[in-house]
């Protein structure tokens, strides 16, 4: 039996992080997309050769990986240059996302979660998952919790958050909603139990 795909989303601050590690505690396959995009372009990953033959060997660090402030100015710079990255980098994390995805279908994992922090703003995601479980909670809160963990000015974790999808578009795009507002750990985590056994875990 195929494994439901699940879309885990949320703004940051929103405790995403923490319900991923939840599911994954009651036996979700997880699938961090970010951390194999990051992992493409860090010393001696898959994309970092056809980086230097496309953009050249300065763009590539000493230690073997993606040169981000060089490659951030060249984007900025020029906006097809990220789009040339974009094309490097997709397909070599499709492959992997994929041979990640048989590994826990192959482990007869019946319930996988991808971790995508911009599926709503990235459009490609909505049609390779099931449903798609967002995390939510006011502005206000996003921005306490960010202060409190890392110090960040609410004019920076405003910036941060000026980038990914309102609240309500993301809202719209969810199937299922954890609102993890004022509530304790526990009761996070019975809610979090509670859409697990309608997943199948």
């Amino acid at each position: 039996m195929r494994a439901t795909r699940l879309g885990l989303t949320g703004g940051i601050g929103s405790g995403k992080s923490t319900v991923l590690q939840m599911l994954e505690q009651l036996g979700a396959g997880v699938i961090d997309a970010d951390a194999i995009s990051r992992a493409s372009t860090a010393a001696g990953g898959a994309a970092i050769p056809a980086i230097a033959q496309r953009f050249g060997a300065e763009f590539v660090t000493a230690d073997g990986a993606l040169d981000r402030n060089r490659m951030r100015e060249r984007a900025y710079a020029d906006p097809q240059a990220r789009k040339l990255l974009e094309e490097i980098i997709h397909p070599l994390v499709g492959r992997e996302i994929a041979r990640q995805v048989q590994l826990a279908t192959d482990a007869g994992t019946s319930c996988i979660v991808f971790d995508i922090p911009l599926l709503v703003e990235s459009g490609r995601w909505r049609s390779q998952v099931d449903r798609v479980l967002v995390i939510d909670c006011s502005p206000q809160t996003q921005i306490d919790r960010v202060f409190a963990r890392s110090g960040l000015s609410e004019t920076e974790v405003r910036a941060i958050m000026g980038v990914q999808a309102e609240r309500s578009r993301r809202l719209a795009a969810a199937d299922i909603v954890i609102c993890n507002e004022g509530i304790s750990l526990d009761r996070l985590r019975a809610m979090v139990q509670q859409v697990a056994r309608r997943l199948g875990l």
